[in-house]
């Protein structure tokens, strides 16, 4: 297994854990040199963005290079960004809820997504276009990547 995908795996089971774990109690200490972790009250979510969706940063910086991983909470009520591209590939998984995805230029969140329910793994590609969101639920994904991460819109037909 390749460093990046160990870095990712490593993320996604701590991060699937903290979201996981609220009711569990705690009987040991942990070594802060040797574990960081955060409760899920303790995820930094931010304010929805104009586009309806919550980020979290957990790892890393996503506006300057190197690795960062972040929670994005798209808000249910058919959210959904348009059609844009990043420059770097990224690694998402389904936390909670369902997320809707897109490809392509033409922006139809009726017609043209197709439903990533929990648990589902995608990547998007560096470069190249998709849209997406969440409809009639709130989705919880997990993104990993390489930074900076930057979206660049592109024209819809």
């Amino acid at each position: 297994m390749t460093g990046y995908a160990t870095r990712y795996l490593s993320v996604a089971v701590a991060a699937t854990l903290a979201l996981s774990t609220s009711g569990l109690v705690r009987a040991a200490e942990l070594n802060p040199a040797a574990i960081a972790y955060k409760l899920p009250d303790q995820i930094p979510w931010g304010p929805p963005n104009k586009l309806g969706a919550q980020t979290a940063v957990v790892v890393g910086d996503p506006s300057k290079p190197g690795f960062y991983a972040e929670f994005l909470r798209w808000t249910k009520g058919n959210h959904f960004s348009h059609p844009h591209f990043h420059p770097n590939d990224r690694f998402i998984t389904v936390i909670s809820g369902t997320w809707y995805l897109g490809s392509g230029n033409k922006f139809d969140p009726e017609n043209g997504t197709v439903a990533m329910p929990a648990g589902s793994f995608v990547t998007h590609y560096g470069k190249q276009v998709h849209w997406d969101g969440a409809k009639d639920e709130d989705a919880v994904l997990l993104i990993v990547g390489e930074g900076p991460e930057t979206a660049t819109s592109v024209d819809e037909n």
